[in-house]
């Protein structure tokens, strides 16, 4: 029994330093744990729930047509302007040499308006000479009526001349008001009829020119899905064009974790593609104005008893730097990790300015109006050739 006595103190010291060395671990676990909060956790905010997002440019016909080649297949790189897929071309050229004609004839005709109105003034002149013609000889013929050298028959005679004078006169200025009422306040050019066969051309001259598709920006093909011989019609999405030097990431943070989250904010980014060896900066760009639930296909109705609260996520779009992106391409719908620096907290966390330009555009269908209007403009002149050869003579 003495030894037993004797062994249990000499184990007390040995159990009491482990439980120490546990308490000392616990303390700076939790000093660790508190510093890493105070100086770094409370300053940045992270999510893995993060995409790439861009934009999906469709390519879609704005005509009906028959494919006949495509130019381009998934996965190609392709610049502005760049032929896609084109048509069979013969109904819209058709259609435009119809057009083409019908302008030209326009112009003529409305040259000869011009021309009636020049035609019934002249008309309007001589018959106002006829009518002080007709004037004259009644006052005379009734001065020798009254002195009794000529008969009341002759008389009449004159005066119904003069009532045909007089009529001829009203009807040729009723038919120059007629005429001029079609030509006045334009030229040939910008008369009605012109305007009107020139939109009809320019109109034939677009679906000419949109039998052959291009590409509006440069960027990589995606989903084609059009094939050699396929019937489309407008609309039908033929295949998608990405320029993937556009992209952005839209990260899906809890709604507990945007507080002190600002516009302008530096972001660190990492992609599962390229690991942790490739990493992006960034800033954030916008922060969402609703909850990913809130614009959901059905949105979650909780105005019943029965319902279990969920931390809601707002997404937040990070614009990556452009140089960055250019070593190291992204694709859409990349996974993403970021984590954003909320040291700067000076921006406002919701846009306070418009827009001052088009975010993404595109100005290859405005090339092919001006293409049209110098059809149109090279037309008109050409039939108005005639009348200014003729004016210049005068």
């Amino acid at each position: 029994m003495s030894t037993t006595t004797q062994e249990t103190p000499n184990g007390n010291p040995k159990r009491k330093r482990w439980l120490l060395i546990l308490l000392a671990v616990v303390i700076l676990a939790g000093l660790a744990s508190v510093a890493w909060e105070v100086l770094y956790g409370r300053w940045h905010e992270d999510t893995d729930d993060a995409y790439v997002n861009g934009n999906v440019v469709q390519i879609t016909p704005q005509i009906t047509g028959t494919v006949v080649s495509i130019g381009a297949d998934d996965g190609d790189l392709v610049h502005k302007g760049q032929v896609l897929v084109k048509f069979d071309p013969s109904d819209a050229d058709i259609a435009l040499q119809q057009a083409e004609a019908n302008l030209a004839r326009t112009v003529r005709q409305v040259r000869g308006l011009f021309s009636n109105v020049d035609g019934y003034k002249a008309d309007v002149a001589t018959k106002k000479v006829a009518l002080a013609k007709a004037e004259a000889d009644f006052k005379r013929r009734q001065n020798l009526a009254n002195d009794g050298a000529i008969s009341q028959e002759e008389l009449a005679h004159a005066r119904d001349a003069l009532d045909t004078a007089r009529s001829s006169l009203t009807n040729s200025e009723q038919q120059l008001d007629t005429n001029r009422a079609l030509v006045d306040d334009t030229v040939i050019a910008s008369h009605p009829d012109v305007k009107a066969a020139a939109a009809k051309l320019r109109q034939a001259y677009l679906d000419d020119a949109r039998a052959v598709i291009i590409a509006p920006v440069t960027g990589y093909v995606a989903k084609r899905t059009v094939q050699v011989g396929q019937r489309v019609q407008p609309g039908t999405a033929l295949m998608a064009v990405i320029p993937l030097d556009q992209v952005w990431i839209d990260a899906n943070f809890k709604e507990t974790q945007l507080k002190h989250m600002r516009i302008g904010q530096p972001v660190e980014i990492r992609s599962d593609l390229y690991g942790s060896e490739v990493k992006y900066s960034g800033t954030v760009d916008s922060l969402g104005v609703g909850t990913g639930s809130a614009f959901s296909l059905l949105p979650a109705q909780n105005a019943t008893g029965n319902w279990i609260k969920i931390v809601q996520r707002v997404p937040v779009r990070i614009r990556v730097n452009a140089e960055e992106l250019a070593k190291n391409p992204l694709r859409i719908g990349l996974s993403m990790d970021v984590n954003v620096s909320l040291h700067d907290q000076s921006g406002p966390a919701l846009a306070q300015q418009p827009p001052h330009e088009a975010v993404f555009s595109t100005d290859v269908y405005q090339e092919q109006l001006a293409s049209a209007d110098q059809l149109i403009e090279k037309l008109i002149q050409a039939n108005l050739a005639d009348a200014n050869h003729r004016t210049a003579q005068r």
